[in-house]
């Protein structure tokens, strides 16, 4: 992406996430003193070709409620001039979703251009992160040398409740890259003057606290469906941060990620929102409803639900006691009932507490 210019950005997914970050970076000026736009283009693209083209016409969307799109984004899902042209793509597709999507859009995208995610999870089977399967899929698909330089790539995280974004409610953010200098360019272009854009080197920590922070949030909201009170729910969001930092050390994570805002922030924000849709989701559970339900009635992807799978992989892999977690999966595929679940984990070996 080029320094101290104006890039030209394109957005993969229309849901919240995509939304807000298409408001961020359409929104003007970006430079009072000058009155320099953010961006020389912003574009933002959606699979679904109805969906998008209301989009398109209305400037609003059913999935973020009050948010209206500016008028200067363009709405695409067959133009590919927007990716060919973009120098910056950000990446709001659900994990699980990533790679058939940047398969299909690989042939249209910028060789050069620079790459952001805001998705969290970790992708069942492979158990890469978001980033990682940007890298692995452009590569499968001989977009990317993996014996040249890699382009340059960030994430995007912390406490992100969308609906909050939307109204432009103070919050911060953390910009995560291998590259220095690409992170610098993602906080400039990201802060504004009620969103403070933080950098981190730590992309994998970032990113897996991202993902991992989802599944405790399940759990969180077990708990409140089962009214068994914020003494509880405190207690769990501790030792989930335990669980969430011992596997993220085991995996060459800083443990300072953990502590900061993209771990323990974005945790308590997803624990205790009502809007949290993984928290929402176990509340449902925690009520009796069955999780086909919960999923069949939602129109947002749950990330908590398939990550859960994952992150008791890598705790295997890895070697790591996580049972928080593996109480979580149970209850999602297992058919423990969330009391016995609870049962299960007060009842364990007392012990010294340990963090990390």
């Amino acid at each position: 992406m080029p320094t101290g210019s104006q890039p030209s950005v394109a957005i993969l997914g229309i849901g919240q996430m995509g939304l807000v970050c298409a408001g961020v970076l359409a929104s003007a000026p970006w430079n009072s003193a000058t009155g320099q736009s953010r961006c020389r283009k912003v574009a933002i693209w959606g699979h679904n070709e109805d969906e998008a083209g209301q989009l398109a016409q209305t400037r609003r969307s059913p999935r973020l409620s009050g948010f209206i799109l500016p008028d200067h984004v363009h709405v695409c899902y067959r133009d590919a001039d927007p990716l060919r042209d973009a120098d910056l793509i950000v990446s709001a597709i659900p994990v699980q979703y990533i790679r058939g999507a940047w398969q299909r859009l690989a042939p249209l995208i910028n060789p050069r251009a620079a790459i952001v995610s805001v998705a969290k999870g970790i992708e069942n089977d492979t158990l890469l992160r978001p980033t990682q399967v940007i890298q692995d899929t452009l590569r499968s698909v001989g977009r990317d040398d993996p014996d040249k330089p890699a382009r340059p790539m960030a994430c995007l995280s912390g406490p992100t409740i969308a609906t909050e974004l939307a109204r432009c409610l103070p919050a911060a953010m953390i910009a995560a890259s291998d590259d220095p200098g690409f992170a610098l360019q993602i906080q400039s272009l990201f802060a504004t003057s009620w969103l403070r854009v933080y950098t981190n080197p730590d992309i994998l920590g970032v990113e897996l606290a991202g993902a991992t922070k989802n599944v405790i949030a399940i759990a969180a909201g077990i708990v409140d469906g089962l009214q068994a009170g914020n003494n509880a729910k405190s207690a769990l969001l501790a030792r989930g941060l335990a669980e969430i930092a011992r596997l993220g050390l085991a995996m060459g994570a800083s443990p300072e990620t953990f502590f900061g805002i993209a771990g323990l922030g974005d945790l308590a924000t997803s624990c205790f929102s009502p809007e949290g849709r993984n928290r929402s989701c176990g509340e449902h559970l925690g009520r009796g409803g069955s999780l086909e339900e919960y999923l069949a009635a939602t129109p947002y992807v749950v990330e908590g639900v398939a990550t859960a799978r994952s992150v008791v992989d890598l705790a295997r892999k890895y070697r790591v006691e996580m049972p928080l977690t593996q109480a979580v999966h149970s209850v999602l595929f297992e058919g423990l009932d969330p009391i016995e679940a609870i049962g299960q984990l007060m009842s364990r070996e007392q012990k010294a507490e340990r963090v990390g």
